[in-house]
């Protein structure tokens, strides 16, 4: 075996022609408070809300809240495991995948994150619209939610297009806004709807068996697309911040904004029956200031995530595999999110249903997931050469059938156990690709610089 060769210095040709966006980052512009900050309004997902809101009568408060602990945990580690290479090369996910899934063969992995990334956005604003579009009709008896929603996705794409200079500052100002209107929703839930809760929880007796380890896929699911990107956001990191340091970022920001939302999901849908926190919300708080704060957070808050996790990702994925420029990207993401139609997810039946969804589309997350961290951690143990990974004509052209191979294997291991999909895909998606790559021929370009290049 070679000892493998690090290179941190890039050949300004191979990028002449590379957007700015996907080159390694010149500038790091978060240090870890605004990390912290952009992950915990990033974080403030209605999607959450639907997933506790799926938890009624499976399990009880206190076995819901260790289910969105262990997921949250398990999700800071995941977080930090991908996000490595990008904080030390600077690089984006789409440039990171080059190594284990080649030039052309990204394709495949965007798409799986990006797709699920579109219809979370469409979902969360058509939520964020209809929470503005009760504020317009209380103040001004203004109702006409389809022109509201089509206005808040172009609101959103504009911020996206800023790049991540306007989401740090948004994320920093939002952040403490958003924490004070959870605890206060989440008050307002229990001490208003205290008796209807009561007699709900008081017949249910939970279970420590599979649902309720489904139920930490279902919060970890909503994250496992933000997972495998991890690189996007630690790239602009300040380089002096370690990976201990930024797994308890991660911690401290995505554990309590989940169990907020989950909660009030939870607890709001046992006590009304009601799923859509917009029309909960709009008729419970009992003051019109109170409503109209709470539903231009519920708005806000979407703000905050899509620009953050569901626009970014998959418009650096038509950037890299589809050579789009960032603006015209990002107004695709926005059209495409129209497209799905969400509307017909926020209806009380969908709550089951988005959960049975996060965990499927999680089966094939997970196998990206485990071929990045084998390939950056065992076969290339944690060095690359930059110029590999821009070169067009270099070891990575093309497609690493070996990657490929492993998650469709993954997938079909985790689909078995669609409950506990993505903890399934982990160990048999890892095994094939290490294995694949030291037998398959065809994987042979794609071994240089990893612990199976021959002399």
């Amino acid at each position: 075996m070679k000892n493998i060769v690090e290179n941190k210095h890039l050949n300004p040709e191979l990028v002449k022609n590379v957007d700015p966006d996907l080159q390694p980052t010149k500038k790091r512009i978060m240090d870890p408070v605004s990390y912290a900050a952009s992950f915990m309004g990033g974080c403030v997902s209605i999607g959450t809300f639907s997933m506790g809101a799926g938890l009624i009568g499976a399990l009880t408060v206190t076995q819901a809240i260790l289910a969105m602990v262990i997921g949250c945990l398990v999700i800071a580690i995941a977080l930090v495991i991908i996000g490595q290479c990008g904080h030390k090369y600077g690089i984006p996910f789409t440039v990171q995948l080059k190594s284990s899934f080649g030039t052309a063969g990204i394709k495949v992995p965007g798409l799986l994150r990006g797709i699920p990334a579109i219809i979370w956005f469409g979902f969360q604003s058509w939520v964020g619209a209809g929470a503005i579009n009760s504020c317009l009709d209380i103040l001004f008896g203004f109702d006409n939610l389809p022109v509201i929603y089509v206005l808040f996705t172009i609101l959103q794409v504009a911020l996206a297009i800023k790049g991540f200079e306007g989401i740090k500052w948004m994320e920093n100002i939002s952040c403490i806004f958003i924490i004070a209107i959870l605890i206060y929703m989440l008050y307002v839930v229990r001490t208003q709807f205290s008796t209807e809760i009561d007699d709900v929880f008081a017949g249910i007796k939970g279970t420590w068996g599979m649902p309720f380890w489904a139920a930490t896929t279902s919060f970890l699911g909503i994250y496992s697309t933000m997972i495998i990107n991890a690189s996007d956001y630690s790239r602009n990191v300040k380089e002096n911040v370690g990976p201990v340091k930024t797994g308890s970022i991660y911690t401290i920001a995505i554990l309590p904004v989940t169990l907020f939302m989950g909660l009030i999901g939870l607890l709001v849908t046992a006590a009304t029956g009601n799923s859509d926190p917009v029309v909960v919300f709009s008729t419970t708080m009992g003051s019109k200031v109170l409503t109209i704060v709470t539903l231009l957070f519920i708005a806000f808050a979407q703000v905050t995530t899509n620009v953050l996790n569901n626009i970014v990702p998959p418009a650096y994925v038509l950037m890299e595999a589809f050579h789009v420029k960032w603006k015209l990207s990002t107004v695709i993401v926005g059209v495409l999110s129209i497209c799905c139609m969400p509307w017909k997810l926020v209806t009380d039946e969908s709550a089951a249903g988005l959960n049975l969804f996060t965990q499927f589309y999680s089966a094939f997350l997970g196998p990206i997931f485990a071929v990045m961290a084998v390939d950056y951690f065992v076969l290339r143990r944690q060095k690359l050469d930059i110029n590999m990974m821009y070169d067009k004509q270099g070891p990575f052209k093309g497609v690493n059938w070996a990657a490929i191979i492993a998650i469709l294997f993954g997938s079909l291991c985790s689909l078995l156990v669609v409950e506990l999909s993505w903890y399934v895909s982990l160990i048999p998606t890892a095994v094939a690709y290490y294995f694949l790559m030291k037998k398959m021929k065809v994987a042979a370009p794609f071994c240089k610089g990893t612990i199976f290049e021959r002399e």
